[in-house]
């Protein structure tokens, strides 16, 4: 691909080392406007000339391998990946607006990092020691619902042994080598059509560890629950705010025939589920972690099958000491840690733990 410069502004390359230097999550290219790079959640404009679409169509579709392009001209929008040697590698959307192309670039992890590093509570750990089931992280946008589950692939992958992992992503973000596993890694539209269709093959690929990259319809929902029930361990990313809205949605995402026998494999495969979000600071010079951690016991498991998921954040405002967590009350500790203002908690919980 020849290098392409956008306006006095540089290369590609060189603006994408700028966001990775200023510690940007997210570098934004849109055409008939400056360069803008998501910091410390703030979208901010770095000061460069606008962006001629006329210039920043051509680069954009030279990066897309050629079924992305198919894509790119039959939906008007695409993600693909993209790396800078000696830079980063990054997760990218193209897309059509009114003003022209666009496109965001988002920055990716080297590498898996640890809960640790990461600031996830130790209890976690627990969702990688499991053998089958499904474990759930969810999340809005932006918040780290990826990373966090390449924490977990990546525990599973140094702690067990001789195992299978088979991720379905869209597109690749964190690389996995092989350490104590096998690890296979399939990117949607590149090694395979749909979450569906990678789905029904991955029940025959013989994995012990299958990772959805983000549950979006009913039949991946129900590919995904008959896999957690028969032997495997399912992990998936879901869009969804806190465990109960996630388990309404696998719920309501079926037709209310189905509703009752969803509801019956559910409380039987589901094995925890943890939300997060990322909040300003006090400080406003950052963010920080704040989480829901629900561990599925016989008790919440019935609470499910008969239609009573409103009892449990009760069950899991009781449940410290077995390592659950409502969203609320870990708000509640960042507010009186100094780390988040009344304020600020106040727009992400109802609850009164501040």
């Amino acid at each position: 691909m020849e290098t392409a410069v956008l306006g006095a502004d540089g290369t590609l390359d060189t603006i994408l080392q700028r966001g990775v230097e200023s510690k940007a999550s997210d570098v934004h290219l849109h055409s008939g406007y400056p360069i803008l790079m998501r910091i410390a959640g703030k979208v901010l404009p770095t000061g460069s000339s606008p962006l001629e679409e006329s210039t920043l169509r051509p680069l954009l579709l030279s990066l897309l391998k050629a079924e992305e392009k198919v894509t790119f001209e039959d939906r008007k929008d695409v993600d693909f990946t993209y790396e800078v040697p000696g830079i980063g590698r990054f997760r990218a959307n193209a897309f059509i607006g009114q003003s022209g192309i666009n496109a965001s670039f988002r920055v990716l992890a080297p590498k898996a990092s640890t809960l640790e590093e990461l600031g996830l509570p130790q209890g976690l750990e627990r969702f990688a020691e499991f053998h089958h089931g499904l474990v759930l992280i969810t999340g809005p946008a932006g918040s780290g619902k990826s990373t966090t589950l390449a924490a977990l692939v990546n525990m599973i992958n140094e702690k067990h042994h001789g195992a299978h992992i088979l991720t379905l992503e869209d597109p690749i973000e964190i690389l996995h080598p092989n350490k104590n596993c096998i690890v296979n890694q399939r990117q949607v539209l590149v090694h395979t059509n749909s979450y569906e269709r990678a789905m029904r093959a991955a029940l025959r690929e013989d994995p012990d560890v299958i990772v959805i990259g983000e549950m979006r319809d009913a039949e991946t929902i129900s590919l995904a629950l008959t896999a957690s029930e028969t032997g495997h361990l399912v992990m998936a990313s879901m869009h969804t705010t806190d465990a109960v809205k996630s388990i309404s949605r696998i719920i309501d995402s079926f037709h209310p025939d189905k509703q009752s026998q969803v509801r019956t494999m559910l409380s039987e495969s589901l094995q925890g589920v943890f939300s997060q979000v990322l909040l300003p600071t006090a400080d406003g010079e950052g963010r920080v972690l704040g989480y829901e951690i629900l561990f599925v016991s016989p008790a919440i498991g019935n609470m499910i099958k008969e239609k009573k998921t409103f009892q449990i954040p009760g069950i899991m405002q009781l449940g410290r000491s077995q390592g659950m967590m409502t969203l609320g009350q870990s708000i509640g500790e960042l507010v009186r840690s100094g780390k988040v203002t009344r304020e600020v908690a106040k727009k992400y919980t109802d609850e009164a733990f501040f």
